[in-house]
């Protein structure tokens, strides 16, 4: 299944029956929604700049930032950052109504936005905040929406975003495009895109727009702020080093072997979704794309196949380790490293080799905290058994 992402003779182009509508040749630009909560920048924006960055210099267009944001010095805060990583502009509407996420006064901001100033592509992370205003927008707009991608690209035939993303279970590779109608819309999962390097001296202008609402319009209402506690919960899409484990495990109790080594590297353990679906472990540890998208420094995937699925949510890892019995699993397409062999016998193996190996190192440090062995996989890509 690895060859639909490998295979390097792009697919014929079959003849397109849609053309887009010429009142849409004004739209121009490329715009991402730049989300934030309680005064922090959402990680998925600035992925999304650096995205839209690329795009916006093959289409030889403006990057702008989109803040929608209460009426104190913060909303001009996150215009700042948006240029600090790549944006030519920002379009701030700064009003109190919308210092809390609420879908009526954000969509009423973001479509008037769009319907005054003609972007031809607007981007949103595929988040919590991200679907619900994405959706509502489009259907506002009458535009089309490609949801959860993992690629995006420009087609300069026709300025189109050829918007990518898993199908059918996630065994194929589809490209949606929205030939009829402007703008483009998309979301794209937190660590899908990597983040790029910031520019502080990089500036530009802010455009403010009002919002021409008030708070008897709108139907929700804030009451309280509750935040979840996440304490006991895997953080996977942020973690640096992945242990993940996949059907190839065998039977529910040898996952104990992936969460000892992962604990011994001070990593995270994730799982492929046939092992979370078997119930060997909770759903918040699955990697793919239908769980979480990860970029770490270092991934270890022990009994993984590498089907599409899991592929498109981990591809973005800086080194990545597989082992599988299977000479021919399609993880070893795109893995750094890999060994074949059995993971029941390889994994305490690699364990016994990585803890002692931090044994050494503390004994040399006169008992302090030595670097992680994980730390050391990732820099010099080597593994030694």
């Amino acid at each position: 299944m690895s060859d639909v992402l490998d295979n390097p003779n792009p697919p014929l182009k079959k003849k397109r029956r849609g053309q887009m509508d010429p009142k849409y040749a004004a739209y121009k630009g490329v715009w991402v929604f730049v989300e934030h909560e309680r005064g922090a920048l959402h990680p998925v924006s600035l992925e999304l700049l650096g995205k839209g960055r690329q795009l916006a210099d093959k289409l030889g267009v403006d990057l702008a930032g989109v803040v929608l944001g209460p009426n104190d010095p913060s909303s001009r805060d996150f215009c700042a950052q948006a240029m600090h990583y790549g944006a030519d502009l920002c379009y701030l509407i700064a009003d109190d109504l919308l210092r809390d996420y609420r879908n009526q006064p954000y969509t009423k901001a973001l479509t008037d936005l769009v319907n005054t100033f003609q972007p031809e592509i607007v981007l949103l992370g595929a988040t919590t905040q991200g679907r619900d205003l994405a959706g509502s927008v489009a259907t506002t707009l009458l535009t089309g929406l490609t949801a959860d991608c993992t690629g995006l690209e420009i087609d300069m035939e026709d300025r189109s975003l050829l918007s990518s993303r898993p199908t059918f279970g996630g065994s194929l590779m589809c490209t949606i495009v929205n030939l009829n109608m402007r703008p483009q819309m998309a979301t794209a999962r937190p660590r899908v895109f990597a983040v790029p390097e910031p520019d502080p001296a990089r500036s530009g202008r802010i455009v403010e727009h009002p919002l021409g609402m008030n708070e008897d319009e709108i139907v929700t209402k804030v009451v309280d702020f509750i935040p979840d506690n996440l304490q006991d919960k895997p953080q996977l899409a942020f973690a640096d080093f992945i242990v993940a484990g996949g059907r190839g495990m065998a039977k529910a109790e040898n996952f104990q072997l992936v969460f000892d080594l992962a604990k011994t590297l001070g990593a995270e353990t994730g799982a492929s979704r046939p092992v979370t679906h078997a119930g060997w472990v909770d759903a918040e540890r699955q990697v793919g794309q239908s769980g979480k998208t990860v970029r770490p420094k270092l991934y270890i995937a022990a009994g993984i196949s590498g089907a599409v699925q899991h592929r498109v949510g981990m591809e973005g890892s800086d080194v990545t380790v597989a082992i599988n019995n299977d000479p021919n699993a399609p993880i070893f397409d795109f893995s750094n490293y890999g060994l074949l062999g059995d993971a029941m016998t390889l994994l305490p193996a690699l364990n016994a080799a990585f803890a002692s190996r931090l044994a050494a190192e503390r004994k040399l440090a006169g008992g302090g905290t030595p670097p992680s062995p994980a730390t050391d996989v990732a820099q010099q890509e080597e593994v030694s058994l």
